[in-house]
């Protein structure tokens, strides 16, 4: 499995444009992984997760961090004094 196929499956461009080439890949990935970090941070903050956790997950695994965070439910805040 070479380079260029594992950052297609990754970032989810496999299925959107397979034949990039792979300085295109890499640099459609990586600004894709940039906004993917920022959504994470964004949901984090919203439902109350760690924000700094979040956006390195999201910086890292892209679109399927962003997935779980949609998914996982709001955390309670601790009631007022």
């Amino acid at each position: 499995m070479s380079l260029q196929s594992v950052l297609g499956y990754i970032s989810g461009l496999h299925w959107v444009a397979p034949n990039l080439d792979l300085a295109t890949l890499i640099g459609t990935t990586t600004a894709l992984h940039i906004c993917d970090g920022i959504m994470c941070r964004l949901f984090a903050h919203n439902k109350g997760y760690p924000k700094n956790l979040s956006t390195a997950l999201g910086a890292t695994l892209g679109i399927w961090a962003v997935a779980v965070l949609i998914v996982l439910p709001r955390r309670a805040t601790a009631p007022p004094p």
